[in-house]
């Protein structure tokens, strides 16, 4: 009986070939060409930035609209100047403070979602 040759294994030792990834679903994309996916993205970051100022701008209307009744019950212009004065900015100061770290945090959502990064 004839004896066949068993094949020989060739055994490659180059670099791993990489497979391309394929291209991902990129929301930026969606946004730069105003698609309606796009859209609602933006129209979603508007919304919660309009959100974030009509609480801001009611707090500040129910502080401002109930000053003067305030000053009525208080019949002394010293006091009605020491809250005019003193008293009315760190209020304002803390709903400033609020309004742009909860703008900002709307903003870091948006980037995030765009960028496609999972949420922290």
């Amino acid at each position: 009986m004839s004896a066949e040759p068993t094949p020989r294994r060739e055994v490659v030792t180059g670099e791993p070939r990489r497979v391309r990834p394929l291209p991902r679903y990129r929301t930026q994309s969606e946004i730069d060409e105003q698609t309606a996916l796009g859209g609602a993205y933006v129209r979603s970051l508007m919304r919660g930035q309009l959100r974030a100022g009509l609480t801001a701008f009611a707090v500040l209307a129910a502080v401002v609209g109930t000053l003067p009744l305030v000053f009525e019950a208080l019949h002394s212009s010293a006091v009605v100047w020491a809250v005019l004065g003193f008293a009315a900015y760190p209020p304002l100061t803390v709903l400033a403070w609020w309004y742009v770290r909860r703008a900002e945090r709307n903003e870091s959502d948006f980037a995030r979602l765009v960028e496609g990064r999972s949420a922290p």
